[in-house]
């Protein structure tokens, strides 16, 4: 009997310490997590003083459409197994020729008169990125970008060089008269009496595919009335732009200097990474708890490995969207959570 007592409580023993392995192989799910997805994605179209009476009706749906076509263009592609890096480019080359976008087409202009163009892509599976800056006549900066990180050894090119490259790589270039629209020229008019700057205007796109790889696109036409070839936090990588299957896939939209000091993508990548903070407890922290007390407006959207959105933002609007495989799919522009 006392062998059978024995044999029993050993029994005992060895369940207890085999259901603590399970338990500690598992991961704990944080909060504001969701079942894992096939696929995800969300853009975003720029943030800033977007208010409710400032859009008439008409702009209000113009941009509601072309955030929703951008969005179902990317979403197909990736329901149909198309990669992260493929529905990015197809997404922002969308948002890149809307002039409804401070991005390709409706870049705004600098002070001397010229419209730069910056934009980056980052792939999360190996950490390969490709930004360009201050480029003047691709008309697909996005395009450029992910072609720096698939046919250069660099990770970041400007001005004429970037300009050279792209025509090396055939990929269309444009007079400079092809930026111009009456909208942004008289942006810039009303900004160089007032020397107020415009800082908000961005587009960009995060997505994980059904492979389990995650990756983010931002691209950009900087800053009105913006001088000495200024570069903002869009083609700098952990700023404005960051991607890693451990963690997340990030694209910024803001105040660049601010998204830069502070290096926002990073520091949301990394409070997963080391503090195990879900995505929403992230950019949160990092938007809300510490851009917002030094002064930097904007906002971030951001998808983690299991599918996971957080679309977070400290201004009172944001041009935004996301759908993923559980069936989620919405756009929206105010301040509204």
């Amino acid at each position: 009997m006392k062998r059978y007592g024995l044999l029993v409580g050993w029994l005992l023993v060895a369940g207890w310490l085999v259901a603590g392995l399970l338990v500690a192989g598992c991961s704990v799910k944080k909060a504001g997590e969701e079942k894992p997805k096939e696929y995800a994605i969300a853009i975003h179209g720029g943030a800033g003083v977007i208010l409710r009476e400032n859009l008439s009706d008409e702009m209000e749906k113009m941009y509601l459409h072309m955030l929703d076509s951008a969005l179902t263009t990317g979403e197909q592609v990736l329901k149909s197994g198309g990669t992260s890096i493929e529905a990015i480019e197809k997404v922002i080359r969308i948002m890149e020729d809307c002039p409804l976008f401070n991005a390709g087409k409706g870049a705004v202009y600098t002070h001397e008169g010229y419209n730069e163009l910056d934009a980056a892509i980052m792939d999360g599976s190996n950490l390969m990125a490709g930004a360009v800056a201050g480029v003047r006549n691709v008309k697909n900066p996005i395009s450029l970008a992910i072609r720096v990180m698939k046919n250069s050894p660099h990770v970041m090119l400007s001005g004429k060089g970037a300009n050279e490259f792209a025509r090396e790589q055939g990929l269309e270039i444009v007079d400079s008269s092809y930026f111009y629209t009456d909208r942004r020229w008289n942006d810039l008019q009303k900004a160089i009496e007032k020397e107020k700057e415009n800082k908000f205007g961005t587009v960009g796109c995060v997505a994980l595919d059904k492979y389990g790889n995650l990756a983010a696109g931002t691209s950009t036409g900087g800053m009105t009335n913006k001088r000495w070839n200024r570069i903002g936090d869009t083609p700098v990588i952990g700023a404005g732009t960051y991607a890693n299957n451990k963690s997340c896939a990030v694209s910024g939209t803001g105040h660049g200097e601010f998204f830069i000091r502070y290096t926002v993508a990073r520091e949301i990548a990394a409070l997963m990474e080391y503090k195990n903070m879900s995505i929403q407890q992230a950019a949160e922290e990092v938007v809300m708890n510490r851009l917002k007390p030094a002064g930097g407006e904007g906002g971030v959207i951001a998808v983690d490995h299991s599918g996971n959105i957080a679309l977070v933002f400290n201004s009172p609007g944001m041009y935004r969207g996301k759908a993923g495989s559980g069936g989620t799919h919405e756009v929206a522009i105010f301040g509204e959570k």
